[in-house]
């Protein structure tokens, strides 16, 4: 999902084309879910982004555009174009890793009917305690916990994916949390 605007953030450069670790956050985002066992990325571009478009078509990814009426209207657009299951994860995820993606993969399809969707998350605390924003959470079992952008929709059964990485915690939505996220690059 790289279809976003990225006011918050501020900037000149669309947010999926902000840079981290010295590459574009949409590239990381890419590479790690092409070095995953997922079979194809497409990447979901809004009229929003529109550097952003024309950045992953020059990479040669499969491009699926939508109105940008928000982030559930456009993944709503986006299942409709490629079906499920689905891994999907948003652009502004610049530490994702291929074992986070074949992890969320491996607890959709543990059920017998491969019909769970899965929300990874992280606990609110562990956002707090990294010094990035936390923008939106729900609680679990007396837990506050934050999504993290990566999402497997597979079914109509949902089930949350505990994980304490750090990497997985960032999600670059303001300047205070590019900060952050340049620190854990290598």
């Amino acid at each position: 999902m790289c279809g976003g605007r990225g006011s918050r953030l501020g900037g000149e450069a669309e947010k999926p084309l902000v840079r981290v670790c010295g590459d574009p956050m949409v590239d990381r985002v890419a590479a790690a879910l092409a070095a995953s066992r997922v079979e194809t990325v497409h990447a979901v571009v809004s009229p929003a982004a529109p550097e952003t478009a024309r950045h992953v078509r020059e990479r040669g990814l499969s491009v699926v555009e939508t109105a940008g009426e928000g982030y559930v209207a456009d993944l709503t657009d986006a299942l409709e174009a490629v079906g499920r299951p689905v891994v999907t994860v948003a652009a502004d995820v610049p530490h994702l890793a291929p074992d986070h993606v074949d992890a969320a993969v491996d607890e959709a399809t543990a059920a017998a009917d491969d019909a769970v969707s899965v929300t990874v998350c992280v606990p609110a605390s562990l956002k707090r305690r990294l010094g990035v924003s936390v923008d939106t959470s729900f609680e679990r079992d007396g837990e506050e916990l934050a999504p993290t952008g990566l999402n497997v929709v597979a079914g109509d059964r949902d089930t949350v994916q505990l994980t304490f990485d750090d990497r997985l915690a960032v999600n670059v939505n303001r300047p205070t949390d590019l900060e952050r996220a340049e620190a854990l690059c290598d």
